[in-house]
């Protein structure tokens, strides 16, 4: 569906810049496309767990007896054991995690590619205008963006966590 460039150029288009066609342009817009698309993408994966972001991941021990975090993995969500950096250390010989993980821009659902869209805008504001109010005003469109996003999210998919809730089960 969308890919880096098209999401790029989605919020530049609504800052009212031109598009950019590649990553290897020498313009303003390209080089702030590059630097900041997938820490922004990255951190916005992150902060909720989105329905496509989260997976179940079996993990198998390293030599050193560790069970070592898969580098695509964002944030642990569920975790038997204690996560120690990029580890969780566990006499277990298998183990079972659900995280959030890195997605590419083509597996984004609309409400998601808006969402990126309005704050790599937002990000790329100061640095290309320079006008305070044009990022006060993409900064309401962002939160107005991630309430709905979050909503939609939500709506799509019904989490299971309740029914292994410790208090829930002790009462049946």
């Amino acid at each position: 569906m969308f890919t880096k460039i098209d999401l790029c150029s989605m919020a530049l288009l609504k800052l009212g810049e031109k598009p950019i066609q590649s990553w290897r342009e020498d313009s303003a817009s390209a080089q702030l496309a590059r630097t900041l698309y997938d820490p922004i993408v990255n951190t916005l994966l992150s902060i909720f767990p989105w329905s496509f972001a989260v997976e179940k991941l079996s993990l198998n021990k390293n030599t050193d007896g560790d069970f070592i975090i898969p580098t695509n993995v964002l944030r642990v969500l569920n975790c038997p054991e204690i996560v120690q950096g990029n580890k969780i250390k566990s006499l277990a010989e298998n183990m079972e995690i659900e995280a959030i993980v890195k997605k590419d821009a083509d597996v984004f659902p609309d409400y998601f590619a808006s969402l990126v869209a309005t704050k790599l805008a937002m990000e790329f504001c100061i640095p290309l205008i320079g006008d305070t109010n044009v990022f006060r005003m993409m900064s309401e469109l962002y939160d107005n963006e991630y309430a709905t996003a979050k909503f939609i999210d939500s709506a799509i998919s019904i989490r299971s966590g309740i029914n292994a809730f410790s208090l829930i089960n002790s009462r049946f």
